[in-house]
């Protein structure tokens, strides 16, 4: 039996949060197995990302509140040794969809690794932990969840709505990455590790995610217009409003008081986020797929 500490800093239920990219890829796929749609679920969601979650715990050794754990308790090597033995279990099991899937699911492990070890740590270099984030939980993992889902090789998905999906996953990523880090930049500091988010300051983040998170949603926008519908995009800016509602809420808090850029409102705008996203991806499957 592993230690509770070691079960909190898997962070499991923040898996919740980039559940959407797999809803996402999933709807998109006309024909896939059930089965296998269940199984890369399970791989990715409670093997694949807690792994990453422990690993980055293991060698960050935070202090101060990190991604869905407030109080993250003190680290031990049990928490490394179960990081890599889930890691493990994730690849010998992506072997029953298919070779390439479990290959996918190497390499993603290496990039998680590559942002916290100390030999590497991207996640000191600003742009590049901040790009390699939103490209490896986006476009790579949406691309790895159609593959593990559908049986096709990524070297033969040919459909334009896929790639273009793929590459809005990680847009969309790439604006709100920065936000996920606003409260941590001087824990983050102090370690050296200079993220996007430090970088621009608190307000700027704010700016910097209205910009990129607005380009994402209009992308999406004439996805659904283009390659769907005209509902299905219009319902998508639907499940988006309570997002924008509570985002522009909290930036004027934190126009008048800076201290509002805390790790509360932070959990409170990826499970509105999340919950919105999970419910419209949800929707959509169960329109395109039922």
């Amino acid at each position: 039996m592993i230690t509770r500490a070691t079960w909190l800093h898997l962070r499991i239920p923040f898996s919740f949060f980039l559940l959407p990219v797999y809803l996402f890829a999933l709807s998109v796929s006309d024909d896939f197995s059930v089965f296998n749609a269940l199984l890369a679920f399970f791989i990715i969601h409670f093997l694949l990302y807690p792994a990453s979650n422990g690993y980055n715990s293991y060698f960050d050794k935070d202090e101060g509140s990190i991604g869905g754990l407030e109080h993250p308790p003190p680290v031990q090597l049990e928490l490394y040794r179960t990081a890599l033995f889930l890691d493990v279990t994730a690849i010998v099991l992506g072997l029953i969809i298919s070779v390439e899937f479990a290959v996918m699911l190497f390499i993603y492990g290496l990039a998680s690794k590559a942002y916290s070890h100390p030999a590497i740590r991207l996640k000191k270099y600003a742009f590049g932990s901040w790009f390699i984030a939103g490209f490896f939980q986006g476009f790579f993992t949406f691309m790895m969840v159609y593959v593990g889902a559908t049986g096709t090789s990524v070297f033969q998905i040919e459909s334009p709505e896929v790639w273009i999906g793929a590459a809005l996953s990680s847009l969309m990523l790439w604006g709100s990455y920065p936000m996920t880090q606003i409260y941590q930049h001087e824990e983050d500091s102090n370690r050296g590790d200079i993220t996007l988010s430090y970088r621009l300051g608190i307000l700027g983040t704010f700016h910097f995610t209205t910009i990129v998170f607005g380009l994402a949603a209009l992308g999406y926008w004439l996805y659904y217009l283009f390659y769907f519908s005209m509902m299905q995009a219009w319902l998508y800016l639907i499940f988006l409003l309570p997002v924008l509602s509570y985002f522009f809420y909290w930036y004027f808090l934190v126009r008048r008081d800076r201290s509002r850029a805390d790790f509360h409102h932070v959990m409170r705008l990826n499970f509105i986020s999340g919950l919105c996203l999970n419910l419209f991806f949800g929707l959509i499957i169960l329109w395109d797929h039922l």
